[in-house]
């Protein structure tokens, strides 16, 4: 169920970078669709009652490979909030280079005034 929420907030944000003429809507769609992408990692990585990797004399018994929880989505997820911060900050400029030059943030009026 989980992951069909993960799904209906990536389309959620498909949706919206896909139908809005906002250039701002559209980023914010691209940055939903991106926590929806992070969330589905992080539930890969998820097991209930899992213990941290990290091994000494204590945590060392036989299952412990089938109760460690993978620490790999975590990084990945780290990482990817890093690279999405830097997108979404250019993305922002870009949208307010925008509106300087042509005083709107509407696609299709953007078009119009280029030429």
């Amino acid at each position: 169920m989980v992951y069909a929420l993960c799904f209906a907030l990536f389309v959620i944000g498909l949706y919206c970078a896909l139908t809005k003429k906002n250039i701002v809507k559209i980023v914010i769609g691209l940055t939903i669709m991106e926590y929806a992408v992070n969330l589905f990692l992080i539930l890969l990585g998820y097991r209930r009652d899992g213990v941290a990797p990290i091994v000494d004399e204590a945590t060392a018994p036989l299952d412990f490979l089938a109760r460690s929880v993978d620490p790999l989505p975590q990084a990945l997820v780290v990482t990817s909030i890093v690279i999405g911060l830097g997108v979404t900050t250019l993305a922002i400029a870009l949208c307010v280079r925008l509106y300087e030059k042509f005083g709107t943030f509407d696609i299709s009026e953007i078009r119009r005034l280029k030429g």
